[in-house]
């Protein structure tokens, strides 16, 4: 693996978020919900919420990474997740921080289909070999990103005491 990196500090991802806002609008696409992937997909989407006007954001957590580089084999879908009926009818803005793989994405586009009106995936980082591709994209890269809120080892350790 490359030393090389894609670093993205909180100045850019503050330009991310209103220019991929922005390429929403400009296509047409009016959200009733942003549902955002945690961990990575949070600030995207009330960055997003509020750049589009939508106040409905929801959450869904999912599980892959493990490390730099890390993951599971699959991606899975940790409880609580949004009830099906809560998103019946609705046109869903999935967003992420980066499409690496795709498979996260993949997952949680599959969860909504057949409950939405429409769904459509926003992400800050789309990698050229993702088994899905965002409808909306910052930037491209195949490098190992670091986002501003994982560049730093966290301030406590689990399992500390406190």
């Amino acid at each position: 693996m490359s030393n090389e990196r894609e670093v993205l500090s909180y100045e850019l991802f503050g330009t991310a978020t209103r220019e991929l806002a922005q390429q929403v609008a400009d296509s047409g696409y009016e959200p009733d919900m942003v549902l955002s992937i945690a961990r990575g997909g949070l600030a995207l989407g009330m960055g997003l919420g509020y750049a589009l006007g939508v106040k409905n954001l929801s959450v869904l957590n999912v599980e892959f990474y493990t490390g730099v580089d890390e993951r599971l084999e699959v991606p899975i879908m940790l409880p609580p997740t949004p009830a099906a009926v809560d998103l019946s009818g609705l046109k869903v803005l999935i967003a992420d921080d980066v499409a690496d793989t795709g498979r996260t994405l993949e997952l949680v586009h599959e969860f909504c289909e057949g409950h939405v009106a429409e769904a459509r995936t926003v992400v800050i980082y789309d990698k050229p070999h993702s088994v899905i591709k965002p409808d909306y994209a910052w930037r491209e890269t195949d490098l190992w990103i670091d986002f501003p809120w994982s560049a730093l080892p966290p301030v406590v350790g689990k399992g500390l005491a406190h």
